[in-house]
């Protein structure tokens, strides 16, 4: 009998400490309140992400407190540290490599998530690009339109971002949010680029012609955005999952504690039923739910 695995989580925000709130009196989660989550849905361990730039952000997350969370609580955390482009001098010559390699030195083992609202093209993201590129380390990148949202900013079809595939061709680019995950669609436009699109994927997505022509672009299925991309649509994702069986990373985007069972959740279950009814093989179904982010962290 093909049994289910432990997932590990791609991607998730916690804090030591609770600090400042959002205004709707949310805040992000502390390893205990993570830990009975993620018993609940069957994950190991999550892949800590700082957010270190200030746009949509209430309580900043740092490399330090990521490097922090991964040594006092190793059984829940792994770590990626985070650089945001306008950091040491604030302009396209900043040496960020000098910020990678401190924090690759002490363990991280990817950057991310980006959340910094310039464009994809902007001088300083390139700046950061190829101190990422340099230093050898993944990017997870949140896509966002300009002001008033966070996120690399692109178009509709993310031009840009197929312009910074080719320009940094040994990068390993991984794409996250509704912006993004929109694309998997052929009828995706500004419209519905931002939320949550139901429905039959439509032939001809951006998403599925950009990775089959570049090896370096893979996709983070965490948040309601991912899960809606795959769940919309069972039939199409289990043929998506087959082919970019070796390019996807199960996620939540856990990031309050009262996201304790909602729908961002469901894709762990989703996964599951996909390979005990055969929908999915086993094998695509261990790598998108771990054996990827394992090879991604250097364990396996």
């Amino acid at each position: 009998m093909k049994e289910r695995v432990k997932k590990i989580d791609i991607h998730v925000h916690s804090v030591l400490r609770k600090g400042c709130p959002r205004p709707d009196g949310g805040c992000f989660t502390t390893p205990d309140e993570l830990r009975k989550m993620y018993d609940d849905i069957g994950v190991e361990k999550g892949v800590q992400l700082p957010t270190n730039a200030p746009e949509g952000q209430y309580q900043l997350l740092t490399s330090d407190d990521a490097y922090e969370l991964a040594t006092r609580f190793p059984e829940t955390y792994f770590w990626f540290c985070n650089v945001d482009p306008r950091q040491g001098q604030n302009h396209s010559k900043s040496d960020l490599k000098h910020f990678l390699n401190y924090y690759k030195g002490l363990g991280a083992k990817g950057v991310g998530e980006i959340v910094a609202n310039l464009p994809v093209d902007d001088p300083m993201m390139y700046n950061l690009f190829a101190a990422c590129e340099e230093c050898e380390l993944p990017l997870i990148f949140h896509m966002g339109k300009r002001f008033g949202d966070y996120g690399m900013v692109d178009e509709v079809g993310m031009p840009k971002l197929e312009k910074a595939l080719q320009d940094f061709p040994k990068l390993h680019f991984i794409g996250h949010s509704q912006k993004f995950w929109a694309e998997i669609s052929g009828d995706c436009n500004e419209s519905n680029r931002g939320g949550y699109p139901k429905g039959k994927v439509v032939p001809g997505g951006r998403i599925t012609e950009l990775m089959r022509k570049y090896p370096n672009l893979s996709g983070d299925m965490s948040a309601g955005s991912g899960c809606n991309a795959f769940m919309r649509d069972p039939e199409h994702a289990y043929k998506f999952i087959e082919e970019f069986q070796d390019r996807l990373y199960y996620g939540t985007d856990i990031c309050d504690p009262r996201n304790a069972g909602s729908d961002m959740l469901l894709l762990a279950g989703f996964l599951d039923e996909a390979m005990e009814q055969d929908k999915i093989s086993y094998e695509a179904y261990y790598k998108v739910s771990r054996g990827n982010a394992l090879k991604l962290l250097g364990v396996e």
